[in-house]
Formats: structure tokens, sequence, C-alpha cells
């Protein structure tokens, strides 16, 4: 760049610089200045993610997730058992370690998957109580997946497969303790005055994740109910938002130390499956998974364990209506396949949201969120289009849809059934509410088979 109108471009440039460089907020290491902090806008537009649990729990597959916990500290009996009957003598939990093999893990397949689920994203548990890390920790000394088991760094190709063959963000779950590693119980021990276990182990880890992976979600759990002040979780999530790789995309959970879940961070996940069922004036997560009993993969369960499609789908309309995110668990087995059945209740999902997509995806709560006459209907509000989306999840028998809450506008507003040509006949009811004709359709010419969306333009 030379020339006079070169060296005047310069100079308007270094005039810039420092606004721009102001532009970006600083935050500091207090919960006041954090909570501060916009939600970046993808999370609420995304609403739907995909939930992984994939660890050394996998390979005993039995009861739950918090196996070793079960069978060691608690010594409930079924698990104790299980081993007893199965394993032999002197057996341990880390005997488990090299059965983790993963050998039919394909992060293609998986990310294939994925996406054919409408899904936005995904959440990998990178790190579970069990503190088996799934990538090649420099932390976690002989208790890898690069280490132990697999020989490979399954973080690694799932962030790649997912994001060279979807458009799904990429986020991980990080548990900050660990169910008995002899640092934390030290400081346990010591009621958390001492902490040489996040010094060494929690905090560098979710730096080395962060710097290598980058995440656009970082799902922390487990507390141990330690304070936030022992996990420095103020100190972590000010670098995350002021100097990492991702502090314009990320999203960061609510679960940062005893007290803070539903309280402090990003979005709220308040409890597993958490569902209130009305509106919330901060953005939260309904975090559930599919298997009723566990969120590991377990081999004692039954068909009546997993919830059916039906189930899902009101789920997601409950949840959405309300303000909130659906993230959906699924886990996969010690050799790396997504059981079938785990796959095909995503591409049920995937298939339901080809049709309904546009009642979820990018909307708004509407001013109910359900109806006041008919059950099972939700409403959502698509602001850029100015629509309505009323879910219902039932189909009347009388093919007559009662709605009491639109107020409809004598020759203006229009009704439409999502995946369907025709506009719909409606008839206003006196205060506010609407009849609706629904079309006459053999199985075959309906859009969907569970829970259908109205889209509702010009109504009050």
């Amino acid at each position: 760049m030379s020339g006079p109108g070169g060296r005047a471009a310069l100079l308007l440039l270094g005039l810039a610089l420092p606004g721009l460089l102001q532009a970006r907020p600083r935050y500091e290491p207090t919960w006041g200045s954090l909570d501060a902090r916009p939600l970046p806008a993808w999370f609420d537009e995304a609403k739907f993610g995909v939930f992984i649990h994939w660890g050394v729990f996998s390979v005993p597959s039995f009861g739950s997730e918090w196996f070793w916990w079960y069978w060691q500290k608690e010594k409930r009996e079924p698990y104790v058992k299980f081993m007893d009957t199965n394993y032999p003598p002197g057996f341990s939990y880390e005997d488990f370690g090299p059965l983790f093999t993963a050998e039919f893990f394909d992060a293609n397949q998986w990310a294939d998957i994925l996406k054919a689920s409408g899904a936005k994203y995904v959440v990998l548990t990178s790190k579970h109580h069990e503190g088996f890390t799934l990538w090649g920790s420099k932390y976690s000394w002989n208790w890898n997946a690069v280490d132990v088991g697999p020989k490979r760094d399954l973080v690694a190709e799932l962030a790649t497969s997912v994001r060279n063959r979807t458009d799904l963000h990429f986020g991980l779950y990080h548990s900050l303790f660990e169910w008995f590693n002899p640092l934390f119980l030290e400081d346990a021990t010591n009621a958390f005055k001492t902490r040489k276990f996040p010094t060494s182990k929690s905090l560098p880890e979710l730096y080395e994740i962060v710097t290598k992976y980058q995440p656009e979600i970082i799902w922390s759990d487990g507390d141990g109910n330690a304070p936030d002040t022992y996990w420095n979780s103020t100190g972590f999530l000010a670098w995350l938002y002021n100097d990492s790789p991702v502090r314009d995309t990320v999203v960061t959970n609510d679960r940062w130390g005893a007290g803070s879940i539903c309280a402090h961070g990003g979005f709220y996940t308040c409890s597993d499956r958490y569902n209130p069922g009305h509106l919330l004036p901060h953005k939260w997560e309904n975090c559930m998974t599919i298997d009723r009993g566990s969120w590991g993969y377990r081999r004692d369960a039954r068909l009546p364990d997993y919830l059916a499609i039906e189930d899902l789908v009101k789920q997601l309309a409950e949840t959405v209506s309300c303000g909130g995110n659906l993230l959906m668990n699924i886990g996969p087995t010690h050799d790396g396949r997504i059981p079938v059945v785990f796959e095909e209740r995503l591409r049920q999902v995937g298939a339901w949201l080809k049709v309904n997509g546009e009642a979820i995806y990018g909307t708004k709560p509407w001013r109910a969120q359900n109806d006041t006459v008919t059950p099972g209907v939700w409403y959502t509000f698509s602001p850029e289009e100015g629509k309505v989306n009323a879910i219902f999840l039932n189909w009347p028998v009388s093919g007559i849809l009662e709605l009491g809450e639109p107020r409809p506008k004598l020759g203006e507003t229009q009704v439409k059934l999502a995946g369907y040509k025709e506009l719909l006949k409606w008839v206003a009811l006196a205060e506010k509410g609407m009849v609706i004709a629904l079309p006459q359709l053999t199985p075959q010419q309906m859009p969907c088979q569970w829970g259908w969306t109205l889209q509702l333009t010009d109504v009050n």
C-alpha cells in the first residue's frame, strides 16, 4: 500500500484500531462480571443437541455409568454380585481400561448419524467422574484413551469428522472431580482448604481441551461438593471468555461448584432431566437420556426402558416452547458402536425435524406456551416470518382441532399444516380461539407420524 491514498487508509486504520480493540469487553473473574456476558446467539437458535456418554464405564455396561462408585463405594448388591459372578477375584475397575477397545468406532459414521438427527450441536464426555480421558491428556498418565484401550485420540477423531461432515457445533463435557483420585480425596479430607487436585489435574485439563480442540460448548459437571473457589471456576471462565481461541462463540453451563447450579454460568441446567413446563427468564437446557435408567450404555436395559419417538417429540416441543434447548443423550458401546435403538431414535427425530423444523430452530417463546383448551398443544413463535407455530401431539379423531389461545383476524389469518400444501379452513370463536378443520389424510399422506405443526400467520 503506497502513495497518499494508502497512507491515509493506514492513518484511518490506526485511528480506528483502538476503538476496535476496546469493543471487546473484558470479563473479571467474578460471577457478577461473568454472568453479564451475553450468551452467543447460535446456542438459543440451535434448540437441539446430542449428548454422548462414553468411557470405561461402557465396558461393564451394567446398571449405570456410575458403576465404579456403586460397586466399590456404595457396594450396591446388584453390582457386587455382577462382579463376583463374571470376573475373577481381585479384578479392579482399572482392569476394565484395556477392554475399552473402540475397534468399531468410525467417527465419520457417528457424524453422519448426528447430522441425520437434525441436531445442531453435540457434547461428548471427554472425561467422566472415573477420570479416564478420551484424549491423550498430559495430566492423566496411563488413564487415557491414547495410552490404554483404543490407543487413539477419540476426541480428536470425532471433532474432525463433525467439523468436516456436518454443520454441528462441537462441545465437550468435563467432570471437575474424580471419585477416587487420591489428590481429590486428600483435598476433601482437608475440607477443600488445600487445592492440589484442581491445580494439578482438573484445571490443566480444561485449558488443554480448549486449546487443543476448541470446543464451542464446555459442559461442566461433578463439583464433588466443593465450592467454585476451590475449582477456581471464575478464573478459568474469565480466561475462556477473554483470551481463549473460542472466546466469541463458546457457551458454558452452570455446574462450576457447589451452589452455582441454576444460579451462575451461561445457560442453566438446574438438574438432570430438567423440564419445568413453564417459561423461564434465563436460557436453560433440558439434558435427558433416551434410556430412562442410565446415561452410559447398559446391556441390562429392556425395550420399555427406552423412550419412544412420541416421548422424544413431546419433550422437544415442551422444552422449546418454554425457551429451553433439548440435549438428548445416547450411550455408545465399549467397541465404539452407537446401538441401533439409539440410531433409530435419532434418525426418527431428524425425520420429524425435516417436516417441523421451522417450529423449532430459531424460534422464540410465544405469549402462551401451551394451549388452554386442548391438552398436548405447544406454541413457538417464528419472529422473521411473524408465524405462530402450534405443535399438536394428538391428531383428533373428529378431524377438528380447537385452539383456545390464538386470536385470529377474519379474512387475514392463514392456517397451514407443515408438510401439506393446501391452506386449512378455520372458524373464529367468540372472545379468542379458533376451530380448525384438519385435512382428511390416509396414513401414507400424513406429513409425519408423531406430532404435527400448524403454522398460523396474522394472528394477534
